[in-house]
């Protein structure tokens, strides 16, 4: 049995060692895209788990459907453990944050 990837395919892998390599700025920065994109991901499922437009679950967490729009997006760099918090609470939800050693995240993330 061969080494187990933290990729899901050899291309992404590939591309990966070409154009981040060992690189410690674009590996951290690649890092923190992963995790925006993370978040993004969670607030979208479970606010379409519950069935919710985005104007919806912006009424119940007192804000505009932009903000959650913006939430929602991958791209996105400014989400506040505030804001994730009300989102959260509205979607009867408890936010948990976790630190996770560099050698398990990077095993976990295949």
């Amino acid at each position: 049995m061969g080494r187990k990837s933290r990729f899901a395919s050899i291309a992404l892998e590939l591309a990966y060692e070409r154009y981040i390599g060992k690189d410690q700025e674009k590996v951290d920065a690649f890092e923190a895209e992963l995790v925006n994109a993370d978040v993004a991901r969670k607030l979208y499922d479970l606010r379409s788990g519950a069935k919710l437009t985005q104007g919806e679950l912006a009424k119940l967490v007192g804000t505009s459907a932009s903000v959650i729009s913006r939430l929602e997006n991958a791209d996105y760099e400014g989400h506040s453990l505030a804001m994730l918090r009300r989102v959260a609470k509205a979607l009867n939800s408890r936010l948990e944050i976790r630190f996770v050693p560099i050698e398990e995240a990077a095993s976990s993330a295949s």
